[in-house]
């Protein structure tokens, strides 16, 4: 069982949207039951919200399934759980390690790792570009499969 958490500012645009993409991923490939897969904020400023509305309207667009859901904070415990745990941006990625208190077991990654890029994926709420946050995670998370089956 691979468990991957993807963590971004709020847990309700990127990081959701990251979390549905890869369930869709490995349930196309017939792997659903070898993942774990979740999402979490690296900050408080939107717990207990649903994904953002413009989050789920892009996966519908996709014909991605996606669930209702409560944005939650990461916290240290999820660095012994989970095997990866991928942010979105540079910023997550510094509250991420600040939250887990390092990385010793080198399992903090950004998602644009697993496509050869250290690029950030911009936060569409603020960009309000929906789309290229979905073409940049999806082709993240397909980059994170290919890596996870060889």
């Amino acid at each position: 069982m691979k468990r991957i958490l993807f963590v971004c500012h709020g847990n309700i645009c990127r990081s959701p949207m990251a979390e549905f993409v890869m369930k869709d991923l490995v349930k196309q490939k017939g792997l659903a039951d070898q993942f774990e897969i979740v999402s979490a904020a690296a900050t408080t400023d939107a717990l207990g919200q649903d994904m953002d509305p413009r989050t789920k309207r892009i996966l519908t667009e996709k014909m991605i399934p996606y669930t209702s859901r409560a944005a939650r904070k990461m916290t240290a415990e999820d660095y012994q759980i989970y095997d990866y745990l991928i942010c979105m941006d540079e910023e997550n990625f510094m509250d991420m390690n600040q939250i887990t208190g390092g990385d010793p077991d080198h399992k903090e990654y950004k998602l644009l790792q697993f496509c050869d890029s250290y690029r950030d994926i911009d936060d569409p709420w603020y960009t309000n570009d929906f789309e290229t946050a979905y073409q940049d995670i999806k082709r993240g998370c397909e980059g994170l499969l290919t890596k996870l089956q060889n």
